[in-house]
């Protein structure tokens, strides 16, 4: 195999591929990256058993072939390359060598056999079909924060992917919680979409996929089974298992008869948040919220560190209220409001409370009150 091709195009190809790639690896050749070199294309493979990223780029190809490399360590040595460089990739399959060299700078990397390289078994699938980035970026982007860490409820360890019943007819919808907040995100229903099965994506693949939706105008091909899911565009191929569970009965803990009703400015609200929340502990950080006609008052009150209050102007007719809620909790959410209010509804101290943007009910967010 030899190949030439510009440093910025191996660049963005060699990240894709080398941030699949495990770190601590107790199979050598998951460590390497499979570079297949043919016609004017050469393909990036990375895997780490569930998730695979093939991405391809134009170069110019002396010799077709193909090897495996250190993906950790091609990345390092490109990525501190000059810029506007042009590299040549050179195997040496006899001395089981890769030829690194660009410009003064040459390097040697230790190749394995591509025979060795596990590659992702091919799958039917039982829905394919087509979403702009943007819109599949809104329903990871606005609801990967509820994702639950707890490795024991592996279930809720990534986002719900499915098709659902909106208020208007069918919508693909985002789902994920952690047993303290949840979010849920819809958008109109592809064609081709109606017989997707309802997957749970893992919280990595979540992670490696926002890399492929940063262009408005990329229109991604998504292809799903009961085990995978693809999301495609026609440089990079990303395939991901899906996790292997039944994600619970979210509908049951969204509350439909919340009735107090509070909109507040939603930027306001998150940094008032953010100033009370600096002198609450760190284990519970719990805000309370009072109020009152037209008036919340924010307090925090840590016995060790002391005690902070802030008042905001809000729009709330209601009898008075207080609540606490963990500030993480309540940053976090706000954080995903895009239009300039954010709307809060209240049932009681001890029930949900349901936050959504406006009066666009496409994104909502459900979130456990504490004891304050």
């Amino acid at each position: 195999m030899k190949l030439s091709i510009e440093r910025a195009t191996l660049l963005r190809a060699v990240s894709q591929a080398q941030s699949v790639v495990e770190r601590r690896n107790t199979i050598p050749i998951l460590a390497n990256v499979l570079i297949e070199a043919e016609g004017d294309t050469v393909s990036f493979r990375a895997t780490d058993l569930d998730i695979e990223v093939v991405d391809r780029a134009p170069a110019q190809v002396e010799r077709a072939g193909a090897t495996t490399v250190s993906a950790v360590t091609l990345h390092e040595i490109v990525r501190k390359l000059p810029d506007g460089a042009l590299v040549s990739l050179t195997e040496d399959g006899a001395a089981g060598r890769l030829t690194v060299q660009a410009g003064r700078s040459t390097f040697q990397l230790a190749t394995l056999p591509r025979e060795d390289f596990p590659v992702m078994t091919a799958t039917e699938y039982n829905a394919n079909f087509s979403c702009a980035a943007p819109v599949l970026r809104r329903l990871f982007d606005k609801s990967k924060f509820a994702i639950s860490t707890e490795e024991t409820r592996y279930y809720l360890n990534g986002v719900y992917f499915h098709v659902s019943e909106g208020e208007n007819g069918p919508v693909l919808r985002a789902v994920a919680t952690d047993g303290h907040r949840l979010a849920r995100i819809d958008a109109p229903l592809p064609e081709g979409a109606q017989e997707m099965p309802g997957v749970i994506v893992p919280r990595k693949t979540v992670g490696e996929l926002r890399k492929l939706l940063d262009d408005d105008e990329a229109q991604i091909a998504v292809s799903v089974s009961e085990t995978k899911i693809r999301f495609a565009t026609p440089e990079i191929t990303l395939t991901s298992k899906v996790i292997d569970g039944t994600f619970p009965d979210y509908t049951r803990v969204i509350p439909m008869g919340n009735t107090r009703l509070m909109e507040v400015d939603a930027s306001d609200f998150a940094k008032a948040v953010d100033r009370v929340a600096t002198v609450s502990s760190e284990r519970s950080r719990a805000v309370k919220m009072q109020l009152d006609e037209d008036r919340l008052v924010l307090s925090v009150n840590a016995p060790d560190a002391g005690n902070a209050e802030e008042e905001l102007a809000v729009a709330y007719g209601d009898e008075k209220l207080e609540i606490g809620f963990n500030a993480k909790y309540l940053l976090e959410i706000a954080s995903q409001v895009d239009r300039e209010n954010a709307v809060f509804l209240f049932s009681s101290p001890a029930e949900p409370t349901l936050m959504r943007e406006g009066s666009d009910t496409s994104a909502i967010y459900v979130v456990m009150p504490m004891r304050v």
